[in-house]
């Protein structure tokens, strides 16, 4: 069995609440609490970078478990690929920030379907090395300043928020990692991006102008008519495979990634959950590849899961890729 033993998070401590966001952009305050589902983000301080938050949740958690680095055989780092720098792997940087000096490092390139796939990956790495007995994944954002309050056509990026989360995996402990899918539709592929600073646009002192290195949607119109129709059924097809996958017939509780307040409810629609059974996470917005599992501590940490309950985590992320993973809840 392999189990996903501990988490722990952080947030920036300052919060910008959705009368801030609402000032930047435009979009009236209550149409960002009820319809975006935001309350509010947090956002880092100018110094504060992913692979600093990704350190400081992970030495949370070292230190609740009583873990020392040299127990630390693999880490995984699976957040936002906006990064420190740009053509740079924080993963060392994290690795050395925590003093893991015998750890196996792993980067992941995925965007906001990050945490189902972390645990698919640090389950079958524990499952295919037998050397192997603990794998500690790391997972942040501040994607938040990839965000130009001024184009409207980035709205969808209008909750992006601040933080990061810390995973640790072992043999016959924890939540047991049961089922997990995912599906990729490339068709999305060119419709959400940071126009400038790859080689199809290299960075010069143009594109920095017109500030093409700020998160951007080509075709809002044709991204919107083509997503919504398959959005909802994509995330289902990607439930149910993990479900049937770990043998079961429906969730217990649901850790999903920030969405807008009406695709939350019609995914515990298509669950059968209440919405007592979900965290939404209305306070802290989206945090790329973070969102599920920083809900999974929060529930835990609140007493909201008991032992036996099936927890279904849901992402989805650009590209675009829909995953989910299945733990069962052993307390």
């Amino acid at each position: 069995m392999i189990g996903l033993a501990a988490t722990a998070s952080y947030l920036p401590s300052r919060w910008m609440p959705a009368a801030e966001i609402a000032g930047l952009s435009g979009i009236p305050e209550h149409v960002l609490v009820d319809r975006f589902g935001l309350r509010g983000k947090h956002v880092a301080a100018p110094d504060e970078h992913v692979s600093d938050m990704a350190a400081t949740a992970a030495r949370r958690l070292m230190a609740e478990r009583g873990l020392r680095p040299d127990d630390v055989d693999a880490l995984v780092y699976f957040g936002s690929t906006w990064k420190d720098y740009a053509v740079w792997h924080a993963a060392p940087r994290i690795a050395h920030l925590l003093g893991l000096r015998r750890a196996a490092v792993f980067e992941m390139a995925y965007v906001s379907c990050g945490a189902p796939v972390a645990v698919r990956v640090c389950r079958n790495l524990l499952r295919a090395e037998a050397e192997l007995t603990t794998v500690l994944a790391v997972g942040a954002s501040r994607e938040s300043s990839l965000i130009d309050y001024t184009n409207p056509r980035a709205r969808f990026a209008y909750d992006f928020g601040d933080g990061a989360v810390a995973a640790l995996f072992t043999r016959d402990e924890g939540a047991e990692v049961l089922g997990c899918h995912m599906l990729t539709d490339g068709s999305f592929s060119g419709d959400v991006m940071v126009p400038a600073g790859g080689s199809v646009a290299p960075a010069d002192a143009e594109t920095v102008r017109g500030r093409r290195h700020l998160l951007d949607v080509p075709d809002p119109r044709s991204l919107k008519e083509r997503l919504d129709p398959v959005s909802l059924p994509n995330f289902v097809v990607a439930a149910t495979g993990a479900l049937t996958r770990s043998g079961v017939d429906r969730a217990d509780f649901l850790c999903a990634l920030h969405v807008k307040r009406s695709l939350h409810d019609a995914l515990l629609k298509e669950l059968g959950l209440p919405p007592e059974r979900a965290e939404y996470l209305d306070d802290t917005g989206h945090m790329s590849g973070v969102d599920p599992l920083l809900a999974l501590d929060r529930a835990a940490r609140a007493g909201r899961l008991v032992p036996g309950d099936h927890v279904l985590l849901l992402a989805a992320g650009t590209g675009y890729t829909w995953a989910a993973a299945v733990l069962r809840w052993t307390g």
